[in-house]
């Protein structure tokens, strides 16, 4: 059975606007933090966008929850996708970079693809496991310390020109001192909160197919904000001083952006198209929210990139459109198969391959986006 979603039939910038969104709503957030305190931010981000959510629902007539089970889902929903991870992106954000923390937290689709295949059976094929194995690798090349990357290359490179591999033991003690060396520096710099986070975004992406079955996914949107608002603001009120004494009437610019582009509007685009689709599919296209966030971070924070980052943006594209266009890269492989010429050369080889192969990628063919 085909998803709902088709994103054939889904206009590119709906569909990119999110990403966008959260991408520059990112750097929008570096650029205030250190003016007021995380989870004040964070508070700041959600409650206020939440009722402009609600606000907008009432407006299109949509229906509140009806019954105890969309109040609960809604609960589970604001916790996770709401205190969590705003939690762990503000506290993240402190720590680390708006490029880099986007990258961080855009890991998130491999935990999506994983869950939704168990869970509703999605089914990924083998062309977007290709990409979301590039993707990856983009991240890591845009996540990692440029000098371990470097010298990993350099030292494969020496090992394969000299045919000289290094023992077991050094390769188990480099290993060990690599893995500290890379703890230490997550703990350090908020990595590590900003993979927390990326954990709860995909937990609730996956939620939100649930909650829709009870709640109107916009509706579902606006309380989950102003739910998973609350804890943060008790913990500020709790844990922070001086949340808004330093805050410049920029800043406060800066702060509405996040909250009604980044995620009233933002989440509201989002929840409606994931509860109307293929999970893998759109959140593979978060991968370009790290794109955006670090254009704009290296124009307006100064945050520069280095040629090995790059790279990894390269491949990071690479990713977004393997994954997105599986389905047509899989009709096109099964029909080039099938081609005269390309038979000739494959039955040289084998004459049952070019069938084997074809039945193959039939059978891995996504669904979500296939028409009928």
């Amino acid at each position: 059975m085909a998803s709902p979603f088709n994103q054939d039939k889904t206009p590119t910038l709906l569909l990119i606007a999110p990403f966008f969104l959260w991408g520059t709503a990112m750097v929008a957030m570096k650029g205030v933090i250190d003016t007021t305190t995380p989870l004040f931010l964070a508070t700041l981000r959600l409650v206020p966008a939440g009722i402009l959510v609600l606000i907008v629902a009432a407006f299109l007539g949509r229906k509140q929850p009806q019954s105890w089970q969309g109040w609960a889902w809604i609960g589970g929903f604001a916790l996770v996708d709401g205190s969590l991870f705003q939690g762990f992106l503000a506290e993240g954000l402190q720590r680390t970079g708006a490029g880099l923390g986007s990258v961080m937290i855009d890991s998130q689709p491999i935990a999506v693809a994983l869950m939704a295949r168990f869970l509703f059976q999605e089914i990924v094929g083998p062309i977007g496991w290709l990409g979301l194995t590039i993707g990856i690798v983009g991240i890591s090349l845009l996540g990692l310390p440029d000098e371990w990357i470097l010298q990993a290359i350099s030292n494969l490179t020496t090992a394969i020109s000299t045919g000289q591999w290094p023992d077991q033991t050094a390769i188990l003690k480099g290993s060990s001192s690599l893995g500290n060396d890379l703890l230490a520096a997550m703990v350090g710099n908020g990595e590590w909160l900003m993979l927390l986070a990326a954990l709860s975004m995909a937990i609730g992406t996956v939620m939100i197919t649930y909650v829709s079955r009870h709640v109107d996914s916009v509706v579902a949107t606006g309380w989950h904000m102003i739910f998973g608002g609350l804890p943060l603001l008790g913990l500020s009120a709790y844990t922070e001083v001086h949340q808004w004494q330093g805050v410049t009437p920029s800043g406060w610019l800066a702060i509405a952006y996040s909250t009604i582009f980044g995620s009233a509007l933002a989440y509201g685009i989002f929840f409606y198209l994931a509860a109307r689709g293929n999970l893998t599919s759109l959140s593979a296209l978060t991968f370009l929210t790290p794109v955006f966030a670090l254009t704009f971070s290296t124009s307006l924070l100064a945050e520069n990139l280095t040629t090995v980052q790059w790279t990894g943006v390269g491949f990071t594209l690479i990713s977004i459109y393997l994954v997105n266009q599986r389905d047509a890269i899989t009709r096109s492989l099964i029909e080039l198969l099938a081609a005269p010429s390309m038979m000739g050369i494959v039955k040289a080889v084998s004459p049952d391959l070019p069938i084997a192969l074809a039945n193959w990628l039939r059978s891995h063919r996504p669904v979500d986006s296939s028409s009928e």
